[in-house]
Order: C-alpha cells, then sequence, then structure tokens
C-alpha cells in the first residue's frame, strides 16, 4: 500500500510541476513583453526556473516509475521527460523548442494522469464490480 501512496505523490507532484511550468512560460514572456523583453530567457535570473522544473519533473517520474509494471507508462513518462527537458534547454536556439517544451510538458500531465488512474482509480472501481 505504500508504494501506491509513493506513486500518487509523484504523480501529483509532476502535474504540478508540469502545470506550473506552462504556465511560467506564457506569463513570464506576456510580463516580459510589457517591459521590453522579449524573451523570459533573455532575463538570465529566470533561466535558473527551467533547470528547476527539469529537476521536479525528473523526480516526480523516477517516483513514479520505478515500481510501476506498466511498461507502456514508463516509457511514455521518460520520454515525456526528456522531450521537456531537452527542449527546455535548448529554448533559445530556436521558436520550435519552446512549443516542444509544451508538448512534454502536457505529455507530462497525460501520463500521470493516466499512471494516477491505472494506480488510483482502476483498483477500486475492479474491487466495486467484484
Amino acid at each position: 500500500m505504500k508504494s501506491v501512496h509513493s506513486h500518487n505523490k509523484a504523480d501529483y507532484i509532476g502535474i504540478l510541476g508540469s502545470v506550473l511550468c506552462i504556465v511560467h512560460c506564457l506569463l513570464v514572456p506576456a510580463l516580459a513583453f510589457g517591459s521590453g523583453v522579449a524573451s523570459h530567457h533573455s532575463h538570465s535570473g529566470l533561466r535558473f526556473l527551467d533547470f528547476f522544473f527539469i529537476l521536479i519533473n525528473g523526480v516526480a517520474v523516477y517516483y513514479a516509475t520505478r515500481h510501476h509494471k506498466s511498461v507502456p507508462i514508463r516509457v511514455m513518462l521518460w520520454v515525456a521527460l526528456a522531450l521537456f527537458s531537452f527542449s527546455l534547454i535548448f529554448e533559445g536556439k530556436h521558436a520550435i523548442f519552446t512549443w516542444l517544451s509544451y508538448a512534454g510538458s502536457a505529455l507530462l500531465i497525460v501520463g500521470h494522469l493516466i499512471n494516477l488512474y491505472i494506480c488510483q482509480i482502476a483498483p477500486r472501481f475492479k474491487m466495486r464490480v467484484s
């Protein structure tokens, strides 16, 4: 039972980290545009947040998948994390990486939601049906 709860916490943290990253990536450039700064990455003081989001999501994916039996879920979460991390690191190089970071973040959210369903909701439904 303990591992199920650690899966749930990791999934909630992963979802929260990905949502906060999307909010950050959408709001900061909009706010910075008003002050004449074109991109939040040109303001080096905020660049550390990208690495913070990568770290938070990396820890969440690790704990959500470390004892997971579903290979497709593990692969989905690790690929989403790789896409998310790679695109955030190279976001300043080309605009496509910005869109890829949104896609990676969305995939992380979807993967964690599916994982929550598999680990938390589906077993409860199965017990009620039996």
